[in-house]
């Protein structure tokens, strides 16, 4: 059953999907299951990462705020997870769309009254090219294990004058690519581990070739509290 939903435009078309894998969900923004729970996402190369899923699952902290304030038109949330950033977009008064791969976290997303779709990134998109926005947050630049491959995807997405706002790891990280899992428990219950998934990090020193590889340049980059972002335009 479909129905279509028309944004400004931007035919969106709402469906519903039979159920994916857990080993196709896992290459969303991991989304865990309730935030009393402690997760870490934890890389090959030995480094692991507390998930901030409380923050995830509150209301938009001050970082997103600002990133929903660059948008100035329709723009799609890649890797949307429970969808706090895509809520903030629509109340700018924005066409915005929330991606996700994994249904728990489009069903969150809807939940709080915006438009989300349950889709691989890489798969067929409403109004592709002509996004003015397009936003990979909360390291999402990880998703599919390839930025160079993720980033020609999103930029064929934006439209030519569009932008493409990146999160990316502070100076000093450099590019890894690698297998990594989440890891979920209490010192008291135990950690349970997720199935591995092809993730990456790319620091705010080497984004600008991973760009340029991909047909794209960086117009800037910034940082809001400990957070850096990158803004990607077309070469």
């Amino acid at each position: 059953m479909t129905s279509t939903i028309t944004l400004d435009g931007f035919d969106l078309v709402w469906a519903r999907l039979d159920a994916r894998s857990t080993d196709q969900d896992a290459r969303a923004t991991p989304v865990a299951p309730p935030p009393h729970t402690d997760h870490w996402l934890v890389h090959a190369d030995g480094r692991r990462d507390p998930l901030p899923v409380r923050r995830w699952h509150g209301p938009p902290e001050p970082a997103i705020t600002s990133i929903a304030a660059r948008c100035s038109g329709p723009t799609i949330d890649l890797g949307c997870g429970p969808g706090r950033l895509t809520r903030a977009l629509a109340q700018q008064g924005l066409v915005a769309l929330g991606v996700d791969i994994s249904a728990e976290a489009v069903r969150l997303t809807q939940g709080r009254g915006v438009v989300a779709l349950r889709r691989d990134i890489f798969e067929p998109l409403p109004g592709e090219g002509r996004w003015v926005h397009a936003l990979l947050v909360d390291g999402n630049i990880g998703i599919g294990g390839d930025p160079i491959r993720l980033l020609r995807r999103c930029g064929a997405l934006i439209a030519a004058d569009g932008t493409l706002v990146v999160e990316v790891e502070p100076p000093g990280a450099g590019l890894w690519q690698g297998q990594a899992y989440v890891l979920s428990g209490t010192s008291a219950e135990g950690a349970r581990q997720g199935p591995t998934f092809r993730w990456a990090r790319v620091g705010a020193e080497a984004v600008a070739g991973v760009a340029a590889t991909a047909g794209l340049r960086v117009a800037h980059t910034f940082r809001l509290g400990s957070r850096w972002f990158a803004e990607l335009v077309t070469a």
